[in-house]
């Protein structure tokens, strides 16, 4: 180890992160929709998901990040022209500010240099660019003709015309009816006062590393290039730089090196909030990388939707919930909408949890906003792991049980 590569304790790095992503949820007095808008243009993205178990992720990503939370915000923050709809490691919603860096992907997919997974029909892309471009905003089912089926896993060909487009950047989304995307000519969609001008390499391998590390606290090259094709070379070049110019410092954590911007290890001096409980998304920016989630908090993840039934350990639509600045417990969830209850169909703590008591009022302090937010009353708890725990959470907190 260099004697000028500082050194921090894992559990400082918690903090860290856990700071920089914004965690636990602070309550705010400011305009709510503001607030929501200022976690997505720190965080740099939130992840769309189309699973409706509980409430869909980046709704519930946000709601971890502001107290007063509507799931109306990000609707009108699109239709503000303060956020859009592009790809980030998956779709996501994206800070209006940060348009440019979205260009070098769309240019790279119109230029044929990166591939897209649907084929490229440019004759029917083209019909269906003049359409929209007379006819005005289009889902993807105005397209469809009566009668015509495309077989359960095919994509129709009009749609994937429409996602070329959208992936190239000729087309955005303008808003979601009932989750189906409106798309429009990106022209008339764009702000008139936001910068197009296309990033050089350096300005964004930069912005890449420095984006990532604000809402991340640390991070590898690795973690910073996830899912990004293609994008180790310019970011690898571009921390070269900032080394060098001092923008960003090494630091060794446990046995792992990671990059940190200097200021945020001024973050050690602010307290971090413990005694708040966060029910996770498993599409949360905290959690979204696995191994790194793995190093940093000790916590093994696996969301369990995608494994069969009988090879489950936890669940399947499991959140992880954090509380006392670590990762403590698994909660495997459905809101039950007709009925209004929350099932918990299994509660996993975790071998390392002791103060159950402590946490068991955390938590019963949480799951009252937490069925609020999912439009539920009451919970339903099947299974506890210790089973122990489940008698008495019940018989505490008797007021939120059926």
């Amino acid at each position: 180890m260099s004697s000028t590569t500082k050194s921090i304790s894992l559990r400082e790095a918690q903090k860290i992160v856990l700071l920089s992503q914004k965690l636990p949820t602070q309550k705010v007095a400011t305009d709510a929709k503001n607030v929501t808008l200022s976690a997505i243009e720190h965080l740099g993205y939130i992840q769309i998901d189309t699973i409706s178990v509980i409430e869909r992720a980046h709704h519930h990503t946000l709601y971890n990040r502001n107290s007063s939370y509507n799931s109306d915000h990000l609707q009108t923050l699109v239709s503000d022209k303060k956020v859009f709809e592009y790809w980030a490691h998956a779709a996501s919603f994206l800070p209006m500010a940060d348009y440019r860096f979205s260009l070098p992907r769309k240019h790279a997919i119109a230029s044929g240099k990166q591939k897209h997974w649907f084929k490229r029909d440019e004759k029917l892309m083209n019909a269906v660019l003049e359409r929209i471009k007379f006819e005005g905003p289009l889902m993807a089912k105005d397209f469809d003709k009566k009668g015509v089926k495309h077989g359960e896993w095919k994509t129709a060909p009009t749609k994937q015309a429409l996602e070329n487009l959208f992936m190239q950047g000729d087309l955005m989304i303008t808003k979601r009816v009932n989750f189906h995307k409106v798309y429009d000519l990106t022209e008339r969609v764009l702000p008139s006062t936001i910068n197009t001008k296309t990033p050089t390499e350096e300005e964004h391998g930069e912005f890449l590393i420095k984006k990532y590390l604000r809402a991340n606290g640390v991070g590898k090259l690795t973690e910073m290039t996830y899912l990004l094709k293609n994008m180790k070379p310019l970011v690898s070049k571009a921390l070269e730089q900032l080394l060098l110019s001092g923008d960003i410092i090494k630091i060794h954590v446990a046995d792992h090196e990671y990059y940190i911007l200097p200021e945020s290890l001024e973050l050690l001096n602010t307290p971090l909030t413990r005694k708040k409980l966060n029910i996770l998304s498993p599409f949360d920016n905290l959690l979204i990388q696995r191994k790194r989630t793995s190093e940093i908090f000790n916590f093994e993840y696996l969301l369990e939707c995608y494994v069969p039934q009988q090879k489950r350990k936890f669940g399947y639509f499991t959140l992880p919930i954090l509380w006392g600045g670590k990762l403590v417990a698994r909660m495997d969830s459905k809101a039950d909408r007709k009925e209004k209850i929350l099932d918990i169909h299994q509660l996993t703590l975790e071998p390392s949890l002791k103060k159950t008591e402590a946490f068991a009022e955390a938590l019963n302090k949480e799951l009252k906003l937490f069925l609020k937010f999912n439009k539920c009353t009451s919970v339903r708890l099947h299974k506890t792991i210790p089973a122990s725990f489940q008698h008495y959470f019940e018989q505490s907190y008797p007021e939120l049980f059926v």
